[in-house]
């Protein structure tokens, strides 16, 4: 039987040269198919954030509304709330090379017919809306299927390291992609950004042509049937090392992650700097992104207490960077903004994909996608509210306390799930914190 690009109906098995389980940094590459995914998804991911950027600009220089940016960016991950578990069904049901086939091509229309009303100077600010509305109908099954594919490609031994070399790709784009824009924008207009976004779309296309389906890892699809997205919500419902991540990650995407808003605040409100720094400032963010993807790559476990600790922090820096004085100060603490929020998704999404059966886990990450990404429009039009309201410092300020809040109070939920109780302690002159089993009652009393 065919093994070749087009071949989706040939038979998956696992490949014998296929590592078994991750010895570095970058072991999941060893894989072909992977090789391939991760090589178009460079390309696409580089367009997906000189779109964003532009986008958002774009935005504000129509309107002159921070509100209306985080309009724009609530309508696109509007239908992610609506339809987001209906997109895990279908991910679940389907051949994920093939739907990935047809919404990596979807998403490049959509880039493409921005990029014809901004040449053309027609472009209008409902345009945009109408524009990032479609985007985020096409995600609702792109995501799912594209976060669940990874281990059929990878196979259980390497998606962690897969799902950590995933987060670097799209950090690495990030650093080039706003800087692209940036150059692109001040030089020659918005509307060639979106253009080239457009384009970069035929690399994820080619690459999933050039697969071998012989070399996936074989994955038990969903029979056809009704109540399964009531399945996918009772799995997880009874699976506290799932929901517990998925809300604590549904509050921080919800209120700490709407940098657009910020950072465009910043840019023009607070430091009065244009499209250029803007773009640099999303760049040192991205460059403490993919420091911390990478370090993500080479641990070898995922835990809840690094979940909790991350996601503290990484409120509790963004108060800082909120209160900074200096431009250089608040640039300067968007990189380990970066690398913390990195942290906090990587090792939501790794903990839940490990912890899921293959057969649900496209519904469990369209709930997890969902909850991130979803609770956007609920977040993104409020934040930006604020900003409008009280300034860019307090709005910051407040997606960073929000973060922090939830942090602590999904750490004690977990902790007297778990049983555990906080010890404080020093170990070579640092203080340090564990989390230790809870002593029973009858312990106690031995010990008296």
């Amino acid at each position: 039987m065919s093994t070749g690009p087009g071949a989706d109906s040939a038979p998956v098995h696992r490949s014998t040269t296929t590592p078994r389980e991750g010895k570095g940094t970058f072991s999941s590459l060893a894989v072909r198919n992977y090789r391939l995914f991760f090589t178009g998804a460079i390309v696409s991911n580089t367009g997906t954030w000189m779109a964003r950027i532009t986008q958002d600009w774009l935005v504000l220089s129509l309107t002159g509304s921070a509100a209306a940016v985080g309009i724009t960016t609530a309508l696109q991950f509007l239908p992610m709330l609506l339809f987001g578990l209906y997109g895990g069904v279908i991910a679940d049901r389907y051949p994920k090379r093939r739907l990935l086939m047809i919404s990596q091509g979807a998403l490049g229309l959509c880039g493409l017919a921005l990029a014809v009303l901004t040449l053309s100077g027609q472009v209008q600010v409902w345009h945009v809306y109408l524009i990032a509305f479609l985007l985020g109908m096409v995600t609702v099954v792109d995501n799912p299927a594209r976060q669940s594919f990874v281990s059929e490609l990878v196979g259980p031994g390497l998606l962690r390291n897969a799902v950590s070399l995933n987060s670097a790709n799209f950090q690495s784009a990030r650093l080039v992609g706003p800087a692209v824009a940036g150059v692109l924008i001040a030089g020659v207009g918005s509307g060639w950004a979106f253009l080239v976004n457009g384009l970069s779309f035929l690399a994820p296309l080619a690459a999933l042509w050039l697969m071998r389906p012989a070399e996936l890892h074989k994955v038990e699809r969903a029979p056809r049937g009704k109540g399964q997205l009531r399945e996918g919500l009772r799995y997880v419902a009874g699976r506290p090392d799932l929901i517990w991540p998925i809300v604590l990650v549904g509050f921080v995407g919800t209120f700490g992650f709407n940098f657009p808003i910020w950072l465009t605040a910043f840019s023009g409100e607070v430091f009065h700097v244009g499209a250029g720094t803007y773009g640099f400032l999303n760049t040192l963010m991205a460059a403490g992104s993919l420091a911390g993807a990478l370090l993500a790559a080479r641990r070898g476990s995922t835990r809840l207490r690094m979940l909790v600790i991350a996601a503290g922090v990484f409120g509790a820096l963004e108060i800082a960077a909120a209160l900074s004085p200096s431009f250089w100060l608040f640039a300067l603490l968007l990189v380990p903004i970066g690398m913390v929020g990195l942290t906090v998704n990587i090792t939501a999404n790794s903990a839940v994909q490990m912890a899921t059966d293959p057969v649900m886990r496209g519904r469990v990450m369209s709930l997890y996608m969902m909850v991130f990404a979803g609770g956007t429009p609920i977040g993104a039009p409020l934040l930006g509210w604020v900003t409008d309201t009280y300034g860019a410092r307090v709005g910051f300020a407040t997606g960073g306390a929000l973060s922090l809040a939830a942090a602590a109070g999904i750490g004690l939920v977990l902790a007297r799930v778990g049983g555990l109780t906080a010890v404080w302690a020093w170990r070579g002159g640092h203080p340090s914190l564990r989390f230790v089993p809870r002593a029973r009652p009858e312990r106690l009393a031995t010990a008296a």
